[in-house]
């Protein structure tokens, strides 16, 4: 079933996942370790969610896009992608715009949670 999610043999995908993956937990650890910067909290938003983007567009690699979004939406996970798509707006929105460094944080930790739901 792997093998007809995609086009791409399965060699090139499972590199492609490992590529997005490591750059998904070293942009990550990179906005984690900028969090300690003067205005570090806004670098902090941005490389800890480019990096759980990163690290869903790996799976897509390995699933393919379609079955992806069909096992992210499907009824069991919803509420969890729901809250995970939305904490990752809510917390470039509470940086740049808002100017909440609290709330950031708070949608961080929700990011997070709602992934390893």
């Amino acid at each position: 079933k792997v093998l007809d999610a995609s086009t791409l043999s399965f060699g090139t995908r499972v590199r492609w996942f490992a590529i997005c993956f490591v750059a998904g937990i070293l942009c990550s650890f990179l906005g984690t370790a900028l969090l300690w910067l003067p205005k570090g909290i806004k670098l902090f938003a941005v490389f800890y969610t480019l990096g759980n983007i990163s690290a869903l567009a790996s799976t897509c690699f390995l699933m393919g896009p379609v079955k992806q979004l069909k096992a992210m939406f499907d009824p069991k996970r919803l509420i969890a992608t729901i809250v995970m798509l939305l904490c990752l707006i809510l917390t470039l929105c509470a940086v740049f715009w808002w100017n909440k460094k609290g709330l950031a944080m708070l949608f961080c930790i929700l990011q997070f949670l709602a992934m390893t739901w």
